[in-house]
């Protein structure tokens, strides 16, 4: 739960610590990332070849682009396929640091299709902290290793009194995987996302009370940073 604004501004910190950022959203039934980067619609094509949309330092590729708002997509996993395949391989990212994929909830065939299609470096599962998220939480760690993919660690979205707090701590600790830190929840970070305006990069507001899920996600940033860092340097066989 969460996930889309998670993966949102943590692209939108990696690009504002300097690096160049790309955002794919691979949820094809439920493409939200461009509301969440407030931005509808793409620049003009380079030939047959589509330009992402940039938003917020960060370029933004999602089917939302490309179907009606209103538009449901009933499709089998041959077609999704195909879309994500589109999605990553039609399209001028350019150079880029990072390319964070804001996958779907599940363990389905956006999962499979992006592992199959580019080497992923590592993926991180967000959760919130009750025992229902927690649970898929285990399930996305243990598709992420069937498919030989390296989990950075956990996020806990949404903590706090609503919720309650320690759920992802758990999970992380009984996966033998890193918890990567908790998101507190404030309902000021939704409906900043229904207006494409990530927490991660809002300043605070005179009178009101500070943005603690914005440092909370420029700590996120930085901890993935490092840990692909660490990830990278391990897989050449640095410090043999």
């Amino acid at each position: 739960m969460g996930k889309s604004t998670v993966s949102v501004n943590l692209a939108v910190g990696l690009a504002m610590a300097g690096a160049a950022v790309g955002l794919l959203d691979a949820d094809i039934y439920g493409p939200n990332v461009p509301t969440l980067m407030g931005v509808d619609e793409l620049p003009p094509p380079e030939g047959e070849t589509m330009v992402p949309a940039l938003a917020h330092g960060v370029k933004v590729m999602s089917m939302g682009f490309l179907v009606g708002r209103e538009e449901a997509l009933v499709w089998r996993g041959p077609m999704i396929h195909s879309a994500l395949r589109q999605l990553l391989t039609e399209v001028v990212w350019g150079e880029l640091d990072y390319l964070v994929v804001d996958l779907p909830p599940g363990t389905g065939d956006a999962q499979l299709s992006i592992a199959q299609l580019v080497p992923l470096s590592a993926g991180v599962v967000v959760t919130t902290p009750q025992l229902l998220s927690v649970s898929d939480s285990r399930r996305g760690i243990t598709a992420f290793q069937k498919l030989n993919v390296p989990v950075l660690g956990i996020v806990e979205n949404m903590s706090g009194d609503v919720f309650g707090s320690g759920g992802g701590e758990r999970a992380a600790a009984e996966m033998g995987v890193p918890f990567l830190g908790r998101i507190p929840l404030d309902p000021r970070v939704s409906r900043m996302g229904d207006e494409g305006r990530p927490v991660v990069g809002i300043a605070d507001t005179p009178g009101e009370p500070p943005f603690a899920s914005r440092q909370a996600f420029r700590d996120l940033a930085r901890s993935i940073a490092a840990a692909l860092s660490v990830l990278q340097f391990q897989s050449s066989g640095g410090g043999r």
